[in-house]
């Protein structure tokens, strides 16, 4: 196997898509801070994870605790697979992806600030978005990769 160059042409637009990729980094570690935040005020030491159900159900702070980790890792679980999808379908369409893909950064920073201020039902608002921004691009990133074969 000879070691070949590929050459690949980004759009001048794709700048938007690294800007909004490297915007959900920095909505990484707000998550973190939320988290950190809520673990002080409830006394959990590391390396607790959540508190217990019980513990969670008689302390309100330790219950806030739990929605930002459960928070965080919402966003962990689902950040990989947008990134994916951003940088992806970006090369194709670099401007609607950036615009989809701050739309998701929003939201999850929505979704982050409710939930961990005021549980699951409070999350409505930041998930509803997350869905409207993460499943076009997913689509969008398809598509990409279909086009690039014909």
């Amino acid at each position: 196997m000879s070691g070949s160059i590929v050459s690949l042409n980004l759009p001048a637009e794709y700048g938007y898509v690294l800007m909004v990729a490297s915007s959900s980094f920095f909505l990484s570690f707000i998550h973190g801070l939320f988290t950190v935040s809520a673990r002080k005020k409830s006394g959990l030491a590391y390396p607790v994870s959540y508190a217990d159900k019980a513990l969670a159900d008689k302390d309100p702070n330790a219950y806030a605790f739990n929605c930002a980790q459960r928070a965080h890792a919402n966003f962990t679980e689902n950040h990989t697979s947008f990134l994916g999808a951003l940088l992806i379908s970006g090369l194709r369409t670099p401007l609607a992806s950036a615009s989809l893909g701050a739309a998701w950064v929003f939201s999850r920073l929505l979704y982050a600030k409710m939930y961990s201020a005021g549980g699951p039902k409070a999350r409505t608002t930041g998930i509803l978005g997350h869905y409207l921004t993460a499943y076009p691009l997913i689509v969008m990133a398809g598509y990409t990769g279909w086009a690039m074969t014909r």
